[in-house]
């Protein structure tokens, strides 16, 4: 039985009541929605800047606010991460090819509460090869969620993704992680996607975390651009990511970032 007051673990890391997770409940499913209908708007000869455009429309008309524009002078409703983009993509005036597969992160602030979340789409039709990317980075994503239960770890979370996306022969992504949020955009803990089981801090319910596994086609390295957000592989191979804010219940997890349209997966699978 968790403290009905709050507190914060040794390692730093908020628990929050019971009465907290509706508050979570509601941005996230904003920020799922906003995801579910910018769907539409990915195909080839679209811009990535007209996506975050419609996106910040999106925020306004909801009475929320955007997480990013002004986070650290960043000036953008999502970030839009392009093939060898891994994350924090730069919305702009590049053109989407056919077969360009591309990450939309969204986060916004309802009534205090963040919801943070992302998925993958494809503008015309799915290459091979990304499909598969996509589906491994999807199931490790979920992979990562099953392990989530009080009395596991932080370090079985990172095992779960790591152990099978290497079992795929694709590699996950170091150089970023997941990380705690509730009324805050980033507190602690750090969330790995690879690890040893039994490590790191253990689990208790009335926690909230996002598990957003990036995953590559190629080496785990990668790279910061010039504009100081821009990461991508150093070998230019494709990466895909995907992302969940999660709370931890008595007895396993709870998802706020849940698809209302079912369209998570880029093949709405």
């Amino acid at each position: 039985m968790r403290s009905k007051d709050g507190r914060t673990t040794k390692d730093g890391i908020r628990i929050y009541q019971d009465s907290d997770f509706a508050g979570m409940h509601a941005a996230g499913a904003l920020a799922a929605t906003i995801l579910d209908d910018i769907a539409q708007h990915v195909y080839p000869g679209q811009t990535t800047g007209e996506i975050d455009r419609l996106i910040t429309e999106m925020v306004d008309t909801s009475n929320a606010t955007s997480a990013t524009i002004g986070y650290k002078g960043y000036q953008h409703a999502s970030c839009i991460s392009v093939n060898h983009v891994v994350c924090h993509g730069i919305p702009g005036d590049k053109r989407l090819k056919d077969g360009d597969i591309m990450n939309i992160d969204v986060t916004v602030i309802l009534d205090g509460w963040f919801g943070d979340t992302s998925r993958m789409y494809v503008a015309g039709k799915l290459p091979r090869k990304a499909e598969r990317l996509i589906q491994v980075t999807h199931d490790s994503l979920m992979k990562g969620i099953e392990a989530v239960k009080p009395g596991n770890t932080f370090g079985d979370i990172g095992h779960a993704i790591q152990s099978y996306a290497e079992s795929q022969r694709m590699s996950v992504v170091r150089d970023f992680c997941g990380h705690g949020l509730g009324q805050v955009f980033h507190a602690p803990p750090n969330v790995l996607h690879y690890g040893r089981p039994g490590t790191g801090p253990k689990l208790e319910e009335g926690m909230f975390f996002t598990i957003e596994p990036m995953i590559n086609l190629g080496r785990p390295e990668t790279k910061v651009l010039a504009d100081e957000w821009t990461a991508v592989t150093r070998d230019k191979s494709l990466s895909a990511q995907f992302e969940h804010s999660i709370g931890v219940t008595s007895d396993g997890f709870d998802i706020f970032t849940l698809s209302p349209a079912g369209k998570f997966h880029p093949t709405y699978g």
